[in-house]
């Protein structure tokens, strides 16, 4: 695939996933009335945590369709780099939300995993405060690149553990589908962090591990907002 085909992938799925994350965050704000009140905590839950994903991803996809349309990464790192900045800190408590909504739609209880994970939430911060992670460029140093999204992976990767091993014991099919996406998009993403430095063309990578939260999105609301398709809340599995 030629550079200007590769941008030009990148810029329309960039802009035609912001429209779809946005829009699916106004169905799911103004068609709150429509969630059974059981159910409504949960997706609210929901709600919020794709506002953070949007939010964060508004910086980071569109600062870099910004910098495309501006002359390009070279003449735009700052751009590029805020804009990556702002989607790893709501990423980050994009998974914590996530982590309450397990522990609410299974009626868990935070333990020394759960806990842990939270641990890892200030020691990515803090990791990301450091000068060294140089923010200002469009590319991520190597080292603190890697470092950095160690603990994002810790935190995720214990979510998906926790969705799929309590979704299968309780038979709750809406949230193993969840889980395995947030399984495929950590193995999209693997790739991309570890490489795509050496291999940009890697990077494409990121198009379906978007499409992954966008999944996720949909069968939130899919499972919650649809009167009919909503599916009962799970016993505790504790």
């Amino acid at each position: 695939m030629s550079e200007e085909a590769r941008i030009f992938v990148e810029v329309g799925f960039n802009v035609l996933y912001l429209i779809i994350v946005w829009s699916m965050n106004g169905f799911m704000s103004i068609r709150m009335e429509k969630v059974q009140q059981k159910d409504q905590k949960i997706a609210n839950l929901f709600r919020w945590a794709f506002i953070l994903l949007a939010i964060g991803d508004t910086g980071h996809v569109g600062f870099r369709v910004a910098a495309y349309a501006l002359g390009g990464f070279e003449k735009n790192k700052l751009l590029v780099g805020v804009g990556a900045l702002a989607t790893a800190i709501t990423v980050t408590f994009f998974y914590v939300v996530m982590l309450y909504i397990w522990k609410e739609r299974f009626h868990g209880k935070f333990g020394l995993l759960e806990y842990m994970l939270l641990a890892s939430v200030p020691v990515r911060l803090i990791v990301m405060a450091f000068p060294q992670n140089d923010w200002g460029n469009s590319i991520p140093p190597p080292f603190w690149g890697l470092f950095r999204n160690l603990f994002l992976v810790i935190l995720g990767v214990g979510v998906l553990y926790l969705y799929l091993r309590d979704s299968v014991k309780a038979k709750d099919r809406l949230f193993r589908w969840m889980g395995y996406c947030v399984l495929f998009s950590f193995l999209f993403y693997a790739p991309v962090i570890l490489y795509a430095r050496e291999i940009p063309i890697i990077g494409m990578l990121m198009i379906p591990k978007t499409v992954m939260y966008v999944a996720i999105q949909f069968l939130a609301y899919t499972g919650l907002w649809t009167t009919k398709a909503s599916v009962p809340l799970p016993a505790s599995v504790n």
